[in-house]
């Protein structure tokens, strides 16, 4: 860099190393034992600015190229990533295949999304992730709000197209405080190398998988295998979905958002509170 007057800066990448020239000057001076020596106002010389000891401030005001050295040399220096925002409360992640053939499935779930923040609340945040015409389209904030999460629900239609299960895991891996995915499809149409990648990755990372498995249709039975290794993976379960049992799915989804908060500790202590408690501890511990 080029200063008025003919100064000129170079500073290297690892910031150990300042070159200042002035025009007009053919003399050098070098640092030797910790001191420099300046020979004339007109000349050239190296600077190998010394690390700080510890806890000295850096220091302020100084000659011209006291300043200009302490620029370069921040300059050239690395900045730390802003940290991640850390979740005052538990996240629950609550995943749905809204593809064509699941409008009666998706009908029935919108209407008891309120469960999973009303059973415990304020101590849980929870966010609505839906797939459908092949594409992961809502993936909503997470909220403590019931009237919000059922408002968002209300708005989703279900669209033709294959399943999208992996995109919301790996949504969910990426967002941080998940301790929960609930997930209620019916088939997997997926790689299913990736899918135990990211359910090891999940469960490392104390992410639980719980799939409420829609049969309904005898076609979405060939895949109540691949969705239990996936959800084993986790630590996590499956469930049977029944579109005509809202009660009991509401019951379902209250239990799992008491897991999310205190796992299965919790669960035991709210099995007379939560009438889906019971259920969900008996295929967590059997899966």
């Amino acid at each position: 860099m080029h200063l008025r007057g003919g100064l000129s800066v170079e500073a290297s990448q690892n910031g150990c190393l300042l070159e200042l020239d002035v025009e007009g000057g053919a003399e050098k001076a070098a640092k030797a034992d910790g001191t420099q020596a300046l020979m004339s106002e007109k000349q050239n010389f190296v600077l190998v600015p010394q690390p700080p000891e510890e806890n000295e401030e850096p220091p302020r005001g100084g000659s011209l190229v006291d300043r200009v050295r302490n620029w370069a040399v921040a300059l050239v220096s690395p900045v730390a990533p802003p940290l991640p925002d850390i979740p005052r409360r538990p996240r629950l992640v609550f995943g749905f295949d809204a593809t064509a053939s699941r409008e009666p499935a998706w009908a029935t779930a919108r209407t008891v999304t309120d469960a999973l923040v009303r059973a415990l609340p304020g101590e849980l945040d929870v966010a609505l992730a839906v797939h459908g015409g092949g594409a992961l389209h809502t993936f909503t904030e997470f909220t403590a709000d019931a009237r919000t999460l059922r408002d968002r629900a209300a708005g989703i239609s279900c669209i033709p197209g294959h399943t999208r299960l992996l995109a919301i895991l790996s949504r969910s891996l990426a967002s941080p405080g998940v301790t929960v995915v609930v997930y209620i499809g019916d088939v997997f149409e997926e790689s299913l190398a990736r899918g135990r990648k990211l359910a090891d990755a999940l469960g490392t990372r104390g992410i639980r998988l719980i799939v409420l498995h829609d049969t309904s249709d005898w076609s979405a039975r060939r895949d109540a295998e691949v969705l239990l290794d996936l959800a084993r993976r986790t630590g996590g379960c499956v469930l049977p979905f029944d579109v005509n049992a809202p009660d009991r799915l509401r019951d379902i989804l209250g239990a799992a958002a008491a897991y999310a908060v205190g796992g299965e500790a919790l669960l035991q202590e709210k099995r007379a509170a939560l009438p889906g408690a019971a259920l969900l501890l008996e295929h967590l511990r059997r899966d």
